[in-house]
C-alpha cells in the first residue's frame, strides 16, 4: 500500500488543472466532438475543410494530443460511475468539479448515481452501473454499500473511494481528508476563543468516529473534563435534533463543533428557535467549506477539506488504475485548513 499526503495550494485547483479538451476544440472549430476525435485518430473519412478547421482550432488552443485519452476512447465506454449517498448534500459539488475536470481532460464523462434513492426503489447501485458498462466507479463519501459488493466490482473495473475511508479493501484506492487534523483545528479554535463548555455533533461511519475521537482528545488535552457528544448523522434535520438536545440541557454548551456544514445549519436553526444569538450566545463550527458556509447570512466558520483536490486526485488514481490494473492500493490524505467566518467568537456571558 502506498500512502501520500498534501497540504493544498493557494491557487484554486481549477485554474491549475484545467487543460484544453476535445470539447474545447470542437466548440472552436464549430464541429462535433466525435469529428474532432476522428481527426485526432487520423481517420480518413473527414473532409479536407473540416480537417483543416479542426487542426487550426487545435493549434489556436495549443491542444495536446493525449495518448491516454486516445487509448481509452478506443477500448472503453467513456463513462465513470460516481456514487453519492445523497445528492442534496452540497459537499459533493466541489468533489464532483474536481472529478469532472480531470476526467474531462481524457474525455471520460461521470454518470451520477444516488445510492439513497436507489435503496428506496430497491435498486442495486453498483450492479446497475456495471450493467451500463462504466469504465470505473468512484464512491464519494460514506455509503452503506456492502464491502463484498465493492470487492466484486473492483475485480471488473477500478474502484476509488473519495472523501471516505471505508471499506478498506486491497484493490480500492482511497483519497480522503485528514479527519483527525480537521476536527482538531475546529476544536482548538473554540478552545482558543475561551470556550470551556464544548459539544460535538457526530456523523456516521469511520469518518464520524475519527472526528469524534479527535474532538475528545483535543478537549481532554486542554483540560476540558466533560465534553458532550450527540449523534447527528449528516443532514440538517439530524443537526437540528442533536443541537436541540444539547441546548435544552441545564448546562448547555457555549460552542458546538459540528460534523459538517449541513448539520451546522441545523444547529443554527435550533439556536434561533431558542432565541439564541450566534456567535454571541453560541459558537458553531462546520466542516467541508461548502457553498453553504459562504452564504452571507450564514458565514460559517468551517474546515476546508480540499474537496476539489480530493476529487481531482481520485480521478487521477482511477485513470492510473485503468492503465495499470495491478497497481498496489494507494491512500492519499489531504491536509485540511480552518476558515474562520462569523459563527465563532469568545463567550461573552454565561447561560
Amino acid at each position: 500500500m502506498e500512502t501520500a499526503s498534501d497540504t493544498g495550494d493557494a491557487e484554486h485547483p481549477a485554474t491549475r488543472l484545467r487543460v484544453t479538451t476535445i470539447r474545447d476544440v470542437a466548440a472552436r472549430a464549430g464541429v462535433s466532438k466525435s469529428l474532432v476525435s476522428r481527426v485526432v485518430r487520423g481517420e480518413p473519412n473527414v473532409s479536407a475543410a473540416r480537417r483543416a478547421a479542426v487542426e487550426q482550432a487545435m493549434a489556436d488552443l495549443d491542444y495536446q494530443r493525449n495518448e491516454m485519452a486516445r487509448s481509452l476512447s478506443e477500448t472503453r465506454s467513456g463513462t465513470v460511475g460516481v456514487v453519492l449517498n445523497d445528492l442534496r448534500n452540497p459537499w459533493f459539488v466541489d468533489i464532483l468539479e474536481g472529478l469532472s475536470t480531470t476526467l474531462d481532460a481524457v474525455d471520460l464523462a461521470p454518470v451520477l448515481a444516488d445510492s439513497r434513492l436507489d435503496r428506496r426503489v430497491g435498486r442495486d447501485t453498483v450492479t446497475r452501473l456495471l450493467a451500463q458498462g462504466v469504465d470505473g466507479i468512484v464512491i464519494v463519501g460514506t455509503t452503506d454499500i456492502a464491502a463484498d459488493v465493492l470487492s466484486r466490482a473492483s475485480e471488473r473495473v477500478p474502484v476509488v473511494l473519495a472523501g471516505t475511508l471505508e471499506p478498506d479493501l486491497p484493490r480500492l484506492d482511497i483519497v480522503a481528508d485528514d479527519d483527525i487534523v480537521g476536527a482538531r483545528l475546529a476544536t482548538d479554535h473554540v478552545l482558543e476563543l475561551g470556550h470551556t463548555r464544548l459539544a460535538h455533533l457526530q456523523g456516521p461511519g469511520v469518518v464520524g468516529a475519527l472526528r469524534r475521537q479527535s474532538f475528545l482528545a483535543t478537549a481532554a488535552s486542554a483540560g476540558i473534563a466533560d465534553p458532550i457528544v450527540e449523534f447527528a448523522g449528516m443532514d440538517e434535520r439530524g443537526g437540528y435534533a442533536a443541537a436541540s438536545r444539547l441546548l435544552d440541557r441545564p448546562d448547555p454548551p457555549t460552542a458546538i463543533v459540528c460534523f459538517n456544514d449541513v448539520t451546522c445549519v441545523g444547529a443554527l436553526s435550533a439556536a434561533s428557535d431558542r432565541g439564541l444569538s450566534v456567535p454571541t450566545d453560541l459558537s458553531l463550527t462546520g466542516y467541508d467549506d461548502t457553498y453553504l458556509s459562504r452564504i452571507g447570512h450564514l458565514s460559517l466558520t468551517t474546515v476546508d477539506n480540499g474537496n476539489f483536490a480530493v476529487g481531482a486526485r481520485a480521478a487521477k488514481f482511477l485513470l492510473q488504475r485503468l492503465e495499470r490494473p495491478g497497481l498496489p492500493q494507494r491512500v492519499h490524505t489531504h491536509t485540511p485548513t480552518l476558515t474562520v467566518r462569523r459563527t465563532t467568537a469568545s463567550p461573552t456571558r454565561s447561560r
